[in-house]
């Protein structure tokens, strides 16, 4: 993974923003968001959270199916449900 004491093109870091689908009240949200905002301190990475229930289209799309964790460049889902650490360092390994 990339750290945060290497410089990174603005392209790089487009390719490192992530976006967390969520909801207020959802415990597994709460978990994947606290998670990622520790690791944020070890790895250069951008993070925005969407509570779904803002957009109808949001809850059509996803639904129970959260958090979701996607790519804010690619919309790629990286994972759900849980973060899953392999599959986020694989996702930003394709970026080094």
């Amino acid at each position: 993974m990339k750290q945060k004491n290497k410089p990174a093109s603005h392209a790089l870091i487009q390719a490192n923003s992530l976006t967390v689908y969520a909801r207020e009240n959802c415990h597994l949200c709460h978990d994947m968001i606290i998670a990622l905002q520790n690791l944020q301190k070890q790895v250069l990475f951008n993070l925005q959270v969407i509570d779904i229930d803002t957009k109808p289209e949001l809850v059509a799309l996803y639904g129970e199916n959260i958090p979701v964790l996607v790519s804010t460049h690619t919309n790629q889902e990286i994972c759900h449900h849980f973060l899953d650490l392999a599959a986020l360092d694989d996702y930003l390994g394709k970026f080094r």
